[in-house]
């Protein structure tokens, strides 16, 4: 026992004749009629004492001496059972208490740490924190470290952060003890574990001052506490000075903490010095790096340190190998992860449940679940069974494919096990149903596994928004969202704007604005992407003084109205044909502080050009070459119908091909718009070789670019030349639009080829084209036509006249005489 042969008393003892007249009669001092109940006091779980539950005088000095010295000959256990000397402890109070167990320390350490722990878990007492530390120091001369860690635990955990100088002050009166150096190291250990660093440094240092020398465990715990700081190099230093052995955990928390604090290569030094000095180099810290070169994505680097065990004699484990196959499979590489799967076997590693799982994760990654499957049969055969893990990757993955009703029949598997998924999974299997229109489906998996199996959070209960707005359910959108509401989750603003643009765009803006202004008047939400949404949508219906208004209102909430903001009321101004107060908005964004985007300018251009300002266009288009922007082939788009209404056909020409040199994505309505100037311009041999040339850019000619092209042969060209081009497109399956084969019937019959428009006329009709009825009475005036002009050659004359009842149908009563 390392206890003292002097100790410095806390309290004065009484004589030892009267301790021995007590022990005449143990039992002497229950009965003694001077004795009775000062104070019951109860010791509440918050560290204070309770209130008093009874009153009466406190027990006399030789009741109190006599009590110690019994329970110090006899021990607590003796007198458990009896009622009378649970009446006497309830009596004492705090300072005979403390007088009691210091007498205990001192004559029969063992009898104070029960009667400490009797006092502590059977009656609620508290004893003061000098005699705590006193019943620290015997369980540490004893060797009980579990119960001192757990006390000292309780301790630290009660005083709390900053009480080290205190604790400290208490402990400098023990440093007589021989005990007293293992208490110190404790208590840092303590506050390190704790998570009180501060606190544990305070220790530190005053064991400095002692010459006492903190053990490594200690040191351990402080380093991977501080390993995010380069302050842990002053604590490896203190180890280093060769008073305190280092461990092979130290390398490994130095390397970890090296890595943290992204110095890599001296982490790797750190670890080549270790292997040339041969000493305490170990798997953990070739596992920490790598792992981290793994998670930064170099897993050939991984794959060197895993060579580098074996040259330093070291094996790898099941954990070397997991780090690998997993970089492995991230990476893609699934063949070679699988080559170092059979590797780990060859070399009597185990691969676990762990290893398994990995692999069939990268399986997922690849999209291969057929791949994910065999792995997953391998593993029942080995007599692995699929943890919850295993399950949530194999759900995911066929849900990420498209194979939702194979998730749906592993997640009964689940529940049949009593396993469930996690949110996360359960958010991408209900995202799956709803993808997929099954949304139904997906609010009856929701129902039965709500407050069952599943506890619903945000997202998921924003997919099935989401889901339910998609297919324009948006009233039971809304009762989901108020069942969200009601049980006290935050709604997510995603929730909430797929609930306003459903409204906005499948009901009326009506009921979306009453929404809107629910949200913003009683839930207090103040989402600009919610303005945003009821500004476009009356500037798109064209009232724009409600969406003025809602401007207004956002500007007095003081919510920064966005960039999209602006845009939206510039569309409506343009809309409106107010171009004055549309250009206004424009200097408003700049003073606002925001940087006019391509679409702010194209809207104003394009309103501009519609009214045939093309000057005001042209002036945008400096303005927003001399702010950086870069036009859009939208933008360049406007541009060229500006160029095509100021007559500059060859500028248009030449901005297409600025368009490739500057690499604006073109489009096929930009050439669409310049093909259409020439047609109209009657310039066919360049419309046609702007027609040629999209095929060069890889742009497909769409119905429009031959509508045009139909239309300009017609009017400027030689007819053949569009029934050649009409029969080389049929040949190549291309569907034409209706007013394609209307625009060359009304040529041919314009040009008296009655019998070719009759023709294009079936054509049409087989297609399952049909026709209004103006094409049908202008199809049989045609007719009419052609037919007077053979008559006249017969000298035969004619009558005709609409049929009775068939005026809108345009049939036709033809008669004639030679």
């Amino acid at each position: 026992m390392l206890l003292p042969i002097h100790h410095s008393r806390l309290f004065r003892h009484f004589s030892k004749p009267l301790f021995l007249n007590f022990f005449k009669t143990p039992s002497f001092f229950f009965t003694n009629p001077s004795f009775s109940v000062a104070a019951a006091l109860k010791f509440d779980g918050d560290g204070t004492y309770g209130e008093k539950i009874e009153t009466f005088s406190h027990p006399s000095d030789d009741t109190v001496f006599g009590l110690m010295s019994s329970l110090s000959f006899f021990g607590p256990r003796r007198f458990l059972g009896d009622n009378k000397f649970k009446d006497v402890i309830l009596s004492l109070d705090s300072a005979q208490v403390d007088r009691i167990v210091d007498y205990l320390i001192t004559e029969n350490p063992g009898c104070a740490v029960e009667f400490f722990y009797l006092l502590k878990d059977k009656y609620g007492f508290r004893v003061s924190k000098p005699c705590v530390f006193g019943v620290f120091h015997v369980l540490a001369g004893m060797r009980r470290l579990r119960e001192l860690r757990k006390l000292m635990n309780e301790l630290v955990h009660n005083e709390g952060s900053d009480s080290a100088p205190s604790l400290c002050e208490l402990l400098w009166m023990f440093k007589d003890w021989d005990s007293n150096g293992l208490v110190w190291d404790m208590l840092t250990f303590t506050y390190s574990r704790s998570e009180m660093v501060h606190d544990a440094l305070f220790v530190l240092s005053n064991m400095k001052k002692l010459n006492i020398r903190a053990s490594i465990l200690t040191y351990n715990s402080l380093l991977y506490n501080l390993r995010h700081f380069d302050i842990m190099w002053g604590i490896y230093n203190e180890i280093s000075d060769g008073k305190v052995h280092p461990s092979e955990q130290t390398d490994s928390i130095i390397t970890d903490g090296l890595w943290r604090q992204f110095l890599f290569q001296e982490a790797v030094e750190f670890l080549r010095e270790a292997e040339r000095k041969d000493t305490r180099t170990n798997v953990v810290s070739f596992n920490i790096l790598m792992s981290g070169f793994s998670k930064l994505g170099y897993v050939d680097i991984s794959k060197c340190f895993f060579c580098l065990m074996f040259k330093c004699g070291l094996l790898p484990d099941a954990y070397s190998y997991n780090i690998l196959i997993h970089g492995l499979c991230v990476a893609g590489s699934i063949e070679e992860a699988l080559d170092f799967a059979k590797d780990m076997e060859n070399h009597g590693v185990e691969s676990d449940l762990v290893t398994h799982n990995i692999i069939v994760k990268g399986f997922r990654l690849l999209g291969n679940m057929s791949g994910a499957g065999e792995i997953l049969q391998r593993m029942l055969h080995k007599g692995l069974n699929p943890d919850i893990v295993t399950y949530n990757i194999l759900v995911c993955g066929h849900c990420q494919v498209g194979n939702v009703d194979e998730g749906l029949k592993l997640h009964e598997e689940m529940l049949s096990q009593g396993m469930r998924l996690s949110n996360v999974s359960y958010s991408l299997l209900l995202s799956s149903l709803c993808k997929s229109g099954r949304v139904a489906e997906g609010l009856r998996l929701f129902y039965r596994l709500d407050n069952v199996i599943l506890k619903p959070d945000h997202m998921i209960y924003t997919i099935l928004v989401h889901g339910l707005c998609k297919q324009g359910e948006v009233r039971r959108a809304i009762q989901l969202y108020q069942q969200m509401c009601m049980k006290g989750l935050s709604p997510k603003a995603f929730a909430q704007r797929a609930i306003l643009l459903t409204l906005c765009e499948k009901v009326t803006i009506t009921e979306a604005r009453l929404f809107f202004d629910r949200l913003v008047n009683h839930e207090f939400v103040d989402d600009i992407i919610l303005y945003n949404m009821m500004i476009y949508r009356y500037a798109k219906v064209g009232d724009i003084q409600e969406a003025r208004k809602l401007y207004m209102q956002l500007v007095e909430k003081q919510i920064s109205p966005s960039l999209v903001t602006f845009n939206s009321l510039i569309y409506g101004f343009c809309k409106a044909g107010i171009l004055a107060d549309a250009r206004m908005w424009l200097g408003i964004i700049k003073v606002r502080g925001l940087i006019p985007n391509a679409i702010t300018y194209t809207t104003l251009m394009n309103a501009f050009c519609e009214e045939g300002n093309t000057e005001a266009m042209f002036e945008l288009l400096v303005d927003m070459e001399a702010r950086d922007v870069l036009p859009t082939h939208v933008t360049y788009t406007v541009i060229m119908k500006g160029l095509y209404k100021q007559k500059k056909l060859e500028l248009s020409v030449r901005l297409l091909k600025q368009m490739f040199s500057k690499g604006v994505p073109t489009d096929e309505i930009a050439y669409n718009t310049v093909i259409q100037s020439y047609c109209e311009a009657g310039i066919l041999k360049i419309a046609i070789l702007l027609h040629n040339q999209m095929f060069r850019h890889n742009l497909k000619p769409t119905y429009v670019t031959y509508n045009i092209l139909i239309d300009g042969i017609c009017k400027y060209g030689n007819l053949r030349n569009a029934d050649e081009l009409l029969s080389s497109l049929q040949d190549q399956d291309f569907q034409l639009s209706k007013v394609a084969y209307t625009t060359l019937i009304k040529a041919h019959c314009a040009k008296g080829d009655v019998h070719k428009a009759i023709v294009l006329f079936s054509k049409m009709m087989d297609i399952g084209w049909s026709i209004n009825e103006v094409q049908k009475i202008h199809l049989c005036f045609s007719i009419i036509r052609f037919l007077e002009i053979i008559l006249k050659e017969r000298k035969c004359y004619w009558h005709w006249q609409l049929s009775a009842g068939c005026k809108v149908k345009g049939f036709l009563i033809l008669t004639y005489r030679c």
